[in-house]
């Protein structure tokens, strides 16, 4: 009997978000969609506003990943002063770099040992009143003390970079408004207040990916199965081809690792890119040009940067990276849940970067801001943890903003999201007749993957507010499951 599911709400997304699922007579799963029902009207309420302006305004947009929209939006408006991406002084782009891998290192172990670990060290399956961080802290006490201290550590990287670990203003047009003294340096090299150093964070990420591999290698048929299917990748690259989270070229490369977008300027990003609206989201759908809708979507975020780089400029990091390469023989991972895998190497890659970051006397220097001849048009691209991040704004002769296009992380991820919703649910829920926990959250599993910009704080611990309802052709409900 031909019936529709209904998720609604999606827990752990940024906003409100549903997923509905089709099933025909015969108990096949026919079309899935995970609906973005919330608008975000920011590119309006940018309209009037003066330009430099846009980098502590724009973090209103979240409170979890706000430093990747600061830097986006200081990057755009580098050019617009006519600094341009590459123009800043050496202690402003190293002051910015090292806010930015804070944020990449605290996002990252929040995600991983926060959000995602309880699916992967207490089981998909596991009841729901003991899957959550608490439970994982119960049951391993050191990884989840280890999870917290390194995204204290992160954050208070951005509080010394950035002046706030949420909604900071480090970050001005042409530069920065203040530099790292020795005693925040020292701070951070040898540990303050309980908190170890920089050496005991590299330590504690080289566990972390020895944590993931050893769990594939007991789970090795579940991590690379579970919703796999073909997809392009794209992300920022250094000029040689390595991985650089804060700024480089634009890449994107095909399911067999062929480059189908060839190290672009991101100024001119809407020569390439392309938004398709859809009737049953708010969320749009971006895609190559060159391609076309309907093959030339792409994932982004830490697969995404994985299997568009050539290597990785710092040898931990390189080491797994060789090591991740090798598992597919060189060509690029399509299986979602090794998003988990590449971001844990991007944290060990992260660490090592603020080392070196705090190990560099150009961050005592004095010259924070530069300006040029300005311009009406600048964007700004960045890597944020979850992706890549567009900022584009145009301003007029008054200095105000005309034109504000954001092209977001989770943006980019919405096709992929959406096919890995559907792999899940056909193999889950096809022929079955009776709802249950764990292919409910499996669904979520799936789009947790992706890391999408989550407002989990605001659900209490262990409750999941979660309904599904299985109808009959006539509209009748059959069966409801909810938590």
């Amino acid at each position: 009997m031909a019936s529709k599911i209904t998720i609604e709400p999606v827990t752990r997304v940024e906003g409100h978000g549903k997923v509905t699922i089709q099933i025909d007579d015969s108990g096949k799963v026919t079309d899935t969609r995970f609906h973005i029902v919330e608008f975000r009207g920011f590119e309006r309420f940018f309209q009037g506003r003066p330009y430099w302006e846009a980098p502590v305004f724009v973090q209103r947009l979240c409170g979890i990943c706000p430093v990747s929209h600061h830097l986006a939006a200081a990057k755009a408006t580098d050019v617009i002063v006519g600094v341009g991406p590459e123009g800043l002084s050496p202690t402003a782009e190293k002051m910015r770099r090292l806010m930015h891998y804070g944020q990449m290192f605290q996002s990252h172990a929040l995600h991983f040992f926060h959000l995602c670990s309880p699916d992967l060290l207490l089981g998909v399956d596991a009841d729901p009143a003991i899957r959550n961080v608490i439970g994982v802290a119960l049951k391993h006490r050191d990884l989840a003390v280890m999870g917290v201290m390194m995204r204290k550590f992160g954050q208070e990287i951005i509080k010394a970079t950035a002046g706030k670990k949420i909604h900071g203003t480090g970050a001005i047009p042409g530069g920065i408004n203040k530099n790292l003294t020795i005693a925040e340096r020292d701070a951070f090299i040898k540990g303050f207040d309980g908190m170890p150093g920089i050496d005991k964070m590299i330590e504690w990420a080289q566990a972390s990916v020895d944590l993931f591999k050893n769990y594939h290698k007991e789970h090795t048929a579940m991590i690379d199965t579970f919703a796999n299917f073909p997809t392009n990748s794209l992300s920022l690259v250094r000029k040689d081809g390595a991985l650089d989270l804060y700024h480089g070229v634009l890449r994107a490369v095909d399911v067999d690792g062929k480059k189908i977008l060839n190290d672009v300027d991101y100024q001119e990003y809407d020569k390439y890119i392309a938004e398709l609206t859809k009737p049953w989201s708010y969320m749009k759908f971006p895609y190559l040009r060159s391609i076309g809708r309907d093959k030339g979507w792409y994932t982004v975020g830490p697969m995404g940067r994985l299997n568009c780089c050539d290597f990785i400029p710092t040898p931990l990091a390189q080491k797994e990276f060789e090591l991740y390469k090798a598992y597919t023989k060189g060509k690029p991972h399509t299986a979602s849940l090794h998003m988990h895998w590449a971001r844990l190497i991007e944290l060990l890659h992260a660490a090592e970067v603020m080392k070196n970051l705090l190990n560099d006397p150009d961050l005592q220097k004095e010259e924070l801001v530069r300006k040029g001849k300005k311009q009406s048009r600048g964007v700004g691209l960045i890597e944020a943890p979850r992706g890549t991040l567009f900022h584009h704004y145009e301003i007029n002769e008054h200095d105000q903003i005309v034109l504000a296009n954001l092209i977001v992380s989770t943006t980019n991820n919405n096709e992929p999201m959406n096919r890995a919703v559907n792999e899940v649910a056909v193999k889950g829920m096809s022929g079955q007749k009776t709802i249950t926990e764990p292919m409910m959250n499996a669904v979520e599993v799936a789009i947790r993957a992706y890391d999408p910009c989550l407002s989990c704080a605001t659900h209490a611990l262990g409750q999941m507010p979660l309904e599904i309802k299985l109808k009959d052709a006539s509209g009748n409900v059959i069966d409801v499951k909810r938590r």
